[in-house]
């Protein structure tokens, strides 16, 4: 019989607790990339504004997700002027 999931981050992760993190970080990282996509922004001033470098800002754009905390990433919503809110169910 093949085991289901209900998300990819199930599948992915050992444990409920890092599915959570792991679907957290996306959602997060998606939200980021809209904001700079939307401002027009490059890479390198992207890289300025969030005090980052740029492979730094790449490794954002293109997803990978492994090389972000959830704590790097509400830090750089924060800079970028996005709110973020908390629902707990």
């Amino acid at each position: 019989m093949t085991e289901r999931f209900e998300n990819v981050f199930d599948a992915l992760s050992d444990s409920p607790e890092e599915a959570v993190n792991l679907k957290l970080r996306a959602e997060l990282m998606r939200e980021i990339r809209h904001k700079i996509e939307d401002s027009g922004w490059t890479q390198s001033l992207t890289a300025e504004k969030l005090n980052v470098s740029q492979p730094r800002v790449s490794d954002l754009l293109n997803g990978k997700i492994s090389k972000f905390s959830l704590d790097s990433l509400v830090n750089m919503m924060a800079t970028l002027g996005g709110e973020i809110s908390l629902e707990v169910a």
